[in-house]
């Protein structure tokens, strides 16, 4: 049996720990965050006195000591920003504890992320026989083991890889972020990066584009923007000429993107405010819709894939992998819309694969150097059935 803690009690930490609580596999759920009422609200609509509840600062690793201490969680499951990757797994590693997380580590006072960071406590977990799981959302997360079974299953050698992630819900809004707008704001804002012939190509901001096909969806216009999977994906599979990650914006979103970077509400540097200082996202964040309030007017889906073109015993082949997510269903569920259902559900099972000596192993891992399979035997019950096309036109 095995005590899982989550960190995070959001609308993804929702999502996890309804599905954690209900895996017998955990015989104890902790959900911490700074604010413990967010806590004890997901801990009361879950019930049974099946959660416990606490608060902590993720940002301190002395508070997250002496939680994991009272504790003694075997798994960490982070869901907390991701600046405050480092902290926890310092602190998992102080305290003896293994490590999940969904996004990987971004400096506060830079909006860059990469693998880095992460990477390089390697020898550091590994010399402590624990393990570290990297990126096990959907994207990254998802989209990696979806390749990772294809290169075990359909390819010999993977050419050219197009994750392709398209949300055409509508939530009612003029503009609102589907997870935390100081992240995804930062995320969606900065130059476009593909990885092509051994190098990375960077492009402007949104400057590829094209509208793709999406099923049950139809034609939406997607651009390449720069995702964390790519960088290891090409490191793990070095057959990969080129790999591209397209996600699809509405023109009136992009619209009131750019208008919050001309008038300054993107930046992320300190000013003083009447005295005070403040971060401008961090307001903006502040005055923006919660991401957790937008699933009960939310309806539309979500279709997140792989596209993938290589050869298999000399024969060249398409494969195309994907997931569609009612925005609907998943409120139904969890209460959350299908964004937070997509990234949480992930987490949770990459948790239990862990937990049942599935995935395994001392060090630091993104999800694709594990076994695909008893992980996607898993998704489909779990609310996340996926889907096969083989030689199709992949547009891309």
């Amino acid at each position: 049996m095995c005590k899982a803690l989550i960190i995070g009690a959001g609308g993804v930490g929702t999502v996890v720990t309804q599905k954690i609580a209900a895996n017998p596999v955990f015989s104890e759920v902790m959900l911490a965050s700074r604010t413990q009422s967010k806590c004890d609200a997901v801990a009361a609509a879950i019930g049974g006195n099946r959660v416990r509840t606490a608060q902590v600062d993720a940002d301190s690793v002395a508070e997250l000591c002496e939680l994991f201490r009272a504790f003694e969680p075997d798994i960490v499951v982070n869901v907390a920003l991701p600046y405050q990757d480092l902290t926890i797994m310092d602190a998992c590693l102080e305290c003896g504890c293994n490590y999940l997380d969904t996004a990987n580590y971004e400096p506060k006072d830079e909006a860059h992320f990469e693998y880095s960071w992460q990477w390089a406590y390697q020898d550091r977990f590994k010399a402590a026989g624990l393990t570290a799981i990297l990126g096990c959302g959907f994207d990254p997360g998802v989209t990696a083991i979806f390749t990772a079974y294809a290169a075990k299953h359909h390819f010999d050698e993977i050419h050219y890889l197009d994750i392709v992630d398209c949300n055409a819900g509508n939530h009612g809004m003029a503009f609102a972020t589907n997870f935390n707008p100081e992240i995804n704001i930062r995320e969606v804002t900065q130059k476009g990066r593909y990885y092509e012939n051994g190098e990375w190509v960077v492009t402007e901001p949104h400057a590829i584009h094209r509208p793709l096909h999406y099923p049950e969806i139809g034609e939406r216009e997607s651009y390449v923007i720069y995702h964390e999977e790519l960088e290891s994906l090409v490191k793990n599979y070095p057959t990969i000429k080129r790999a591209r990650f397209w996600m699809t914006f509405g023109q009136e979103y992009l619209t009131h993107l750019r208008v919050i970077q001309n008038i300054g509400m993107a930046r992320i540097d300190p000013i003083i405010y009447n005295g005070v200082e403040i971060v401008p996202i961090q307001f903006l964040k502040a005055v923006l819709p919660d991401p957790k309030s937008l699933g009960a007017n939310y309806h539309g889906k979500t279709s997140i894939g792989c596209r993938i073109r290589g050869v298999k015993e000399g024969r060249e082949r398409t494969y195309y992998i994907y997931n569609n997510c009612d925005h609907e269903k998943a409120y139904k569920e969890t209460g959350t819309q299908a964004v937070s259902f997509t990234t949480g559900v992930p987490a949770a099972l990459g948790a239990s694969m862990w937990a049942k000596g599935l995935w395994r192993g001392a060090g630091v891992f993104n999800v694709e150097e594990f076994d695909p399979d008893p992980f996607l035997a898993e998704l489909g019950p779990q609310g996340l059935p996926w889907h096969e096309l083989f030689d199709v036109d992949i547009e891309v």
